[in-house]
């Protein structure tokens, strides 16, 4: 396979490589997100356990809290001129920071740590509101935008703020569930009543770290479709500049191929209109006129095998090879050359061939080697052998060579070395081989200013 078509191979294989990855990381994101929730969802859910916890335990664990409660009221009595006062200043003071002390027994450390040193510095940096029963009126509210300090902002300002509050806690309302958070602010249950009971909702949403990971799948598969769609055009160039180059190439390789046979039959027409011509040189000059429109049949069936599959046959290639190589012995003296044709081959070499085809080919592969050759002398040597069920052909010549960086672009449509050159005999031939023939034509070796070699596989036929 030539590099035209690795390259290709390997842009198509890059590409979906690439739509391979978008699609692993759209799935691995998804993955992460879910895990990502799961956990902010238990820190907001321990969150509303610890505010539970530490509410219900400071109102309802100390089972004299309405004595003091009634208490600091009656100190708060005290708060008159000291001229009216049975107590000292001093005295008072202290009392009311006993009651302050008594009202917060028994400690809640343990709920406290959770939630000051744990919670509240919110490492997720989860968005969370808490709501009154209701579930309308906030009451406070943590990483949504809004100031705590509501109240103390201007009226329009806190107005503004409120209504930006109400809204994320409606998107909060429609993403996920809330937590309720449920406290009985008496004992009643202790003595046959029913305790009063207050309960508060927290609602949240998702983090800003899960939004971003949503999105960033989404984000890296536009940039793989802008890449896929980029080479969607390139690959769509390319094939369009092969197709110019083939019918290009076509239309050179039918004028190159017709122009031998054309030129011959003018050159007899203008023999067989002298007036001095005897029967013998008529006669010849008919057979060779009959060989022309027959090379000129051959040419139409070699095009015409082409745009259609051609039938494959078992023959003998030894007589094509003698054949073509007789056909381009009497094209040598006209270059000025003196340039030795030789074969080499057994005696039948069989394999299911198209004739016509095959006979291109070949004629292909001596004209190369016969263009390669820029010496007044030369040698072209052609050798077959049958091997492991495969018939090799090989062409050597004396030619110029082909540096080694360039064998992987002498199979491409359009290359070509000679000034005048259209690039596309090599390139038709390897298609007949491999398309047609189910064989191989590949350079097996070349050496710059010594020759080339080329070989042909082709499957021999079933016994």
């Amino acid at each position: 396979m030539d590099a035209y078509r690795w390259s290709v191979r390997l842009k198509l294989g890059l590409i979906v490589f690439a739509v391979g990855i978008a699609v692993a990381s759209l799935w691995y994101t998804q993955r992460l997100v879910d895990r990502l929730q799961k956990r902010e969802q238990a820190v907001i859910q321990l969150w509303a356990d610890a505010l539970e916890q530490v509410v219900q335990t400071q109102q309802t664990a100390n089972p004299h809290r309405s004595e003091f409660e009634r208490l600091d009221s009656l100190l708060r009595a005290f708060d008159r001129p000291l001229a009216a006062n049975t107590l000292p200043e001093r005295q008072v003071a202290e009392f009311r920071e006993a009651v302050d002390w008594a009202q917060t027994m028994p400690p809640t450390r343990e709920f406290n740590f959770i939630l000051n040193e744990i919670l509240e510095p919110n490492q997720f940096s989860v968005p969370a509101i808490i709501t009154d029963s209701t579930r309308r009126r906030p009451l406070s509210w943590q990483n949504v935008g809004v100031p705590d300090t509501v109240g103390a902002l201007p009226p329009e300002d806190s107005a503004e703020a409120m209504a930006r509050l109400r809204e994320k806690l409606d998107e909060m309302k429609a993403a996920f569930e809330p937590i309720p958070i449920r406290i009985d602010l008496s004992d009643g249950a202790d003595n046959g009543e029913d305790p009063e009971q207050l309960t508060q909702y927290v609602f949240y949403d998702e983090s800003a770290l899960i939004t971003e990971l949503r999105i960033f799948p989404w984000v890296q598969l536009v940039f793989v479709g802008l890449f896929v769609m980029v080479g969607y055009f390139g690959f769509s160039y390319i094939r369009r500049s092969e197709q110019s180059s083939l019918w290009m190439g076509m239309a050179r390789e039918a004028a190159h191929q017709l122009g031998t046979p054309l030129s011959s039959l003018l050159g007899w027409i203008e023999m067989l209109r002298s007036p001095d011509l005897d029967e013998e040189a008529k006669a010849e000059a008919l057979d060779e006129i009959e060989n022309d429109v027959e090379r000129l049949q051959r040419v139409a069936d070699r095009f015409s095998d082409i745009g259609s599959q051609p039938k494959l046959e078992r023959c003998d290639l030894v007589p094509i090879v003698e054949q073509t190589m007789s056909y381009l012995r009497r094209r040598v003296p006209q270059r000025g050359q003196v340039i030795d044709l030789t074969a080499d081959l057994p005696e039948t070499l069989e394999a299911r061939a198209n004739e016509e085809l095959f006979a291109w080919v070949l004629e292909n592969l001596l004209k190369n080697a016969l263009d390669a050759i820029e010496d007044d002398e030369g040698a072209i040597t052609v050798t077959g052998r049958e091997e492991e069920g495969m018939v090799h052909i090989e062409v050597q010549d004396t030619g110029r060579g082909i540096e080694r960086q360039q064998w992987k672009n002498i199979f491409r449509p359009g290359y070509s070395t000679k000034q005048r050159g259209w690039g596309l005999g090599l390139s038709l031939a390897r298609r007949v081989v491999e398309a047609y023939h189910g064989g191989s034509l590949e350079l097996v070796a070349s050496t710059v200013g010594e020759g080339s070699t080329f070989r042909i596989q082709i499957p021999t036929p079933p016994q």
